[in-house]
């Protein structure tokens, strides 16, 4: 196994390949949701801002996804060639770049059959007014700034901006929302009687 992948000039496919597929089974993992366990934030309360329209952010995960849909296809597409057929390096070359463009051209195809399948998921912001939610990034007190509160609307978990109507408020606290304000995409909350 070790000379098939490390073997002679094997390394040149086999590396690519194992980064491209670590990373989209990285990258599948948590789109699946199976790393909600992991508490990946750093909830400092220094305040989020939501920002939910940010498309650069989109691009630099498409282009992640493209580099590692080539990575895997050229790689293993490349091996196949070199170790699985026995062609020449000089070969196998070329049959990796065609198998990389391939698997692009099909994560671009299943990109934009699931972006047509799926709904805008807007909740409008008025439907958590007086709903409970869970404070996830401590809200200063009144005046003071801004933190995040997540609340579940019409069975979807969201987040939003939130600020205090009195004292700070920590996080994992229980709140009701008693304000909305669509325009800064913000909610004011209380701490509910008993909520810690």
């Amino acid at each position: 196994m070790n000379e098939l992948f490390f073997g002679d000039l094997a390394p040149l496919f086999s590396v690519p390949a194992l980064i491209g597929t670590g990373f989209f089974l990285v990258r599948l993992v948590l789109m699946l949701g199976l790393g909600d366990g992991l508490d990946l934030h750093a909830d400092d309360g220094a305040g989020f801002d939501l920002d939910h329209g940010d498309s650069g952010a989109a691009f630099k995960i498409l282009s992640l996804q493209a580099i590692s849909a080539f990575l895997m296809g050229f790689g293993w597409g490349g091996i196949g060639a070199y170790r699985g057929w026995g062609m020449p390096v000089v070969l196998s070359v070329p049959v990796g770049f065609a198998f990389g463009g391939v698997m692009m051209w099909i994560l671009a195809k299943l990109l934009r059959w699931i972006s047509r399948m799926q709904s805008s998921g807007t909740v409008d912001i008025s439907s958590s007014l007086l709903q409970e939610g869970t404070v996830y990034a401590a809200i200063p007190a009144r005046g003071s700034g801004k933190g995040v509160v997540r609340v579940v609307v019409d069975d979807r978990l969201r987040y939003y901006n939130a600020v205090s109507d009195g004292d700070e408020i920590d996080s994992r606290t229980k709140v009701l929302i008693t304000e909305v304000s669509s325009d800064e995409n913000t909610v004011t909350v209380t701490r509910l009687e008993g909520g810690s």
